[in-house]
């Protein structure tokens, strides 16, 4: 069996299987395992397809094609073959027996893939439980020809020792890595509550892995974050406050792609992870345009939101990489209520980015409130506030030198100025009549 913690190295020759069944539902995209393989260091040599109705028990892809990936291996020199599905422990042993060569499996491709991405301390604790979690089930199933005998004259003792002293240590660590993991997840749980406190509002990036998402983070924040054409190129969470205007501060979050059929080990893992996800007030789902799966992987992001809790959230659609297909411009899609729901844009070229900050201020400014205001000289101080908020429009004077304020900010915000400065906002407001910034059950 081999090492568990064994790093595709780069470089490494791989043949790709992938099984046609004639349940569509149990497939995978061929497109998607060669991107997985690739972004995990492999020289992709050669691909065996086939179909069938069922799973072979015994090899998965039965005795006559795993005889053609026996001689396939041997005729090439491979060192891995990937299988674009999810073997038992017993047919990742029988092909590996079999064939002479490793066997892993979709799961444990993205596995490495992540452990191999993972920059933060939380993110190495998160990759590390998913990996142990994955190994716990196969360990315990691949000694099971053990357990078989285990009491039998000649096998008592270690086999059954070994195995014991294996699911010891493995439980031992994942309690650990539950504990350390429980530690950080405070520490960025503090975070998040300072954020909400302040009243600052978090945009959360999802979406499809490789749609674009961090190219559209460097974009609306001016960061420079890896961004690369290669699936999960982002695995650990970005943070980074900007200033949007009408809403702003606002801290924009970018996020590990998903993938459709995540390893649940992984959902599970990276909730923490994710938390910015969770906490949102304003998701934008990135949408690869060009891709002719595009329906399947929003479909795919759906599910997995909704496992991780986060389906309720206001969300809108960025359809991106528009300067791919011929005929499409920038535009906004409006919904119930005249609410911004999707924005065609290209991240890569800029086309549309502003657009989409138009439709991020509408769905985050709903209560945006625009007056006028007249103050007198003596309220300097007030006059300073509201500049400081960024909340005047346009400013005149009175030929008696009093400031004709034209405001348009967030009530909220707005009602706080005029808590500190004992309600004088709402006495200087001269259009419209009567308004009322916020009402007193508020205060």
């Amino acid at each position: 069996m081999f090492d568990f913690d064994e790093r595709h190295k780069g470089g490494e020759n791989v043949i790709l299987v992938n099984v046609e069944f004639t349940n569509e539902s149990s497939n995978e995209d061929l497109n998607e395992l060669k991107m997985l393989a690739e972004s995990a260091g492999g020289n992709i040599v050669h691909i065996l397809s086939c179909a069938r109705k069922l799973p072979d028990s015994r090899f998965f892809i039965g005795s006559g094609k795993t005889e053609e990936l026996k001689q396939l291996v041997a005729s090439i020199g491979a060192d891995t073959v990937i299988f674009n599905h999810e073997l038992s422990p017993s047919q990742e042993r029988n092909l590996e027996l079999e064939i002479n060569c490793k066997v892993i499996a979709r799961t444990s491709l993205i596995l490495d893939i992540f452990a191999q991405r993972a920059r933060t301390k939380e993110g190495k604790l998160q990759v590390e439980l998913a990996q142990l979690g994955y190994l716990q089930t196969r360990l315990v199933r691949g000694w099971t020809h053990l357990e078989r005998q285990k009491g039998g004259i000649g096998m008592r003792g270690p086999g059954e020792t070994q195995l014991e002293s294996d699911r010891r240590m493995l439980k031992d660590r994942i309690s650990a890595l539950r504990r350390e993991l429980e530690e950080v997840e405070k520490q960025r749980e503090q975070g998040g509550k300072a954020r909400k406190k302040n009243d600052i509002p978090i945009i959360s990036l999802v979406g499809y892995t490789n749609a674009g998402k961090s190219t559209l983070f460097n974009k609306l924040t001016d960061s420079t974050v890896y961004a690369a054409n290669q699936l999960f190129a982002t695995l650990d969470p970005t943070l980074r406050t900007v200033e949007i205007p009408l809403v702003g501060k606002v801290v924009f979050a970018d996020t590990v792609g998903f993938i459709r059929h995540l390893p649940h080990d992984l959902v599970a893992a990276f909730k923490a992870t994710l938390r910015e996800t969770r906490m949102a007030d304003l998701q934008l789902h990135v949408i690869d345009s060009a891709d002719e799966r595009m329906t399947e992987n929003i479909n795919s992001v759906d599910q997995v939101l909704e496992d991780i809790e986060a389906n309720d959230i206001t969300q809108i659609k960025v359809y991106n990489k528009i300067d791919k297909i011929p005929g499409i411009e920038p535009h906004i899609v409006h919904g119930l209520g005249n609410k911004p729901e999707a924005v065609s844009i290209s991240a890569q070229t800029g086309l549309g980015i502003d657009l989409l900050y138009k439709a991020i201020a509408a769905v985050l400014s709903d209560d945006i409130v625009s007056f006028t205001v007249k103050l007198p000289p003596s309220e300097g101080a007030l006059r300073t506030a509201l500049y400081e908020l960024n909340a005047v429009v346009s400013e005149n004077y009175s030929q008696i030198g009093e400031s004709i304020l034209e405001l348009k900010y967030k009530r909220v915000d707005l009602a706080k100025v005029n808590s500190k400065f004992n309600n004088k906002l709402q006495v200087y407001t001269i259009k419209p009549k009567n308004f009322l910034l916020v009402e007193k059950s508020e205060y």
